[in-house]
């Protein structure tokens, strides 16, 4: 299959992307490769990318532009035609939402508008596309279920991501696009993003400085593995969307529709303290954390647990590294890419 991954720089979009060449399919990749964090980490996931391409005798092809030029996304689609589209690039980022909301309409709504506008004219047939656990914002009813209500956000990220859910819908319904969006729950691993707890906690405790723990560490996040995302989404993907045909408009439920549409979690389903999760990567790094204990930010929400049993149910989605196995690799590879 020739497949396009939009964000293939990025976190998620990089290890998409390598596992799709793995496996022998063509891919095109599409990214800004902006200054939101380090752009030398993105370079570095790009040149892996292109060791995976010649390694597995795949053709890759990368493309550096932003998705909210309307002419570059539509050039890329005048030049292939794509059997799938992955969309995971975005501008990421919960806090940093509060303070640059225009980075989210463009990156999160121009951009994806441009994508399903590309989709509905090529005829794409199947769009899969980055939604994210913040969406159920105010809601405290755990675990999390795509059949339940998702429209309380708690910041513009959040916002934006259920924008993209809805947008996709109306494309799902006016045009027959299949779209399939994937609520991911706090990814993690190897060649993740430095601005996140995982690997700032990591490089912190190494180099003996204090880390900002809020809520006092008493929080919970549903982790979730790298490989274990990775193979959700390249399981669901290769699933076109379809109409539910019981689905009922008199008590519509909001993860699928008479239209191709689909909504999943995608997550570990098991919830870990903050408080843990740091004991577990001072325990891979035999240093102890200086804390800097802080009350819950704004726009932040208390706990995520993931139902996973839809993903599960649709394409055998069984996620299997522990936190205690997951932090081990990722601290494996911080030291070996900070040379530590």
């Amino acid at each position: 299959m020739k497949v396009l991954v939009t964000g293939a720089a990025g976190f998620i979009g990089f290890h998409v992307a390598k596992r799709l060449l793995e496996r022998g399919d063509t891919v095109v990749g599409i990214d800004v490769v902006n200054d939101y964090y380090d752009p030398a980490l993105k370079e570095a996931r790009l040149s892996l990318l292109n060791q995976a391409a010649g390694g597995a005798n795949s053709a890759w092809t990368f493309i550096r532009a932003d998705l909210a030029d309307t002419d570059a996304v539509s050039a890329c689609f005048a030049a292939h035609e794509f059997d799938r589209v992955i969309h995971l690039a975005a501008q990421a980022g919960v806090r940093h939402s509060l303070t640059h909301p225009h980075e989210y309409v463009q990156s999160n709504l121009v951009a994806f508008v441009n994508i399903l506008e590309a989709c509905r004219h090529a005829g794409t047939p199947h769009l899969t596309y980055a939604s994210t656990s913040s969406v159920y914002g105010a809601s405290t009813r755990m675990p999390f279920s795509e059949h339940d209500d998702a429209d309380h956000p708690l910041q513009l990220y959040a916002a934006t991501k259920r924008a993209n859910e809805l947008m996709a819908h109306s494309y799902s319904h006016l045009f027959a696009l299949p779209t399939t969006g994937l609520r991911f729950f706090t990814v993690y691993g190897p060649w993740g993003r430095p601005d996140m707890a995982p690997i700032l906690f990591t490089r912190a405790i190494d180099e003996g400085r204090p880390i900002q723990v809020f809520n006092h560490g008493n929080h919970s996040r549903d982790f979730t593995y790298i490989d274990d995302i990775v193979e959700g989404v390249v399981r669901i993907s290769d699933q076109p969307a379809e109409p539910a045909p019981d689905w009922d408009s008199s008590k519509p439920d909001p993860a699928i529709s008479n239209a191709p549409f689909r909504i999943y979690n995608i997550g570990n389903s098991a919830p870990v303290r903050l408080a843990d999760f740091i004991s577990a990567i001072e325990a891979e790094l035999g240093k102890r954390a200086v804390k800097e204990l802080l009350p819950l930010q704004p726009g932040d929400v208390p706990d995520t647990f993931a139902d996973v049993s839809e993903l599960a149910g649709a394409v055998g989605y069984a996620p299997t590294t522990s936190v205690a196995d997951g932090v081990a690799k990722l601290v494996a590879w911080y030291r070996t890419y900070y040379g530590r």
